[in-house]
């Protein structure tokens, strides 16, 4: 079976930390650029990093850039998220999606921000809820 399983979320203190990883089976993501996602109630999905499976060049929204870390261990056919410094408008569901050409994350950059279009992506997680409250 195919699929993205992301994993890590939670409910944290405002300057806290969570781990996020985004797990493959059924294919390999050593062909793939992965995206972090999140949606917030009552807001628009959001790009929040990427990293291309051609040279891990790496893509972060200007909210999260300096506090957020993304990285892949192809071992463990995995990319996580280490988000550090968490505020309370970080709380969202995060989701990890599979990009099979790299083409969004390498040009995420030029473009002002991540492809956040579902039918973009090979495949996406069923999300994973992070919140950040006192």
């Amino acid at each position: 079976q195919v699929q993205l399983v992301e994993s890590g979320g939670g409910l944290v203190q405002p300057g806290g930390s969570l781990r996020l990883s985004c797990t493959a089976s059924g294919f390999s993501l050593d062909y793939y650029a992965i995206g972090w996602f999140r949606q917030a109630p009552g807001k628009e999905r959001e790009g929040v990093s990427c990293i291309n499976n051609s040279d891990n060049n790496t893509y972060y929204t200007d909210s999260v850039k300096g506090r957020f870390t993304i990285s892949r261990d192809k071992a463990k056919s995995t990319v996580y998220l280490q988000m550090d410094s968490l505020q309370s408008d970080d709380t969202a569901v995060y989701y990890c999606a599979a990009d099979q050409f790299g083409a969004y994350c390498r040009t995420a950059r030029v473009m002002g921000g991540m492809n956040t279009a579902s039918d973009k992506y090979a495949y996406w997680g069923q999300g994973t809820q992070v919140t950040v409250s006192s």
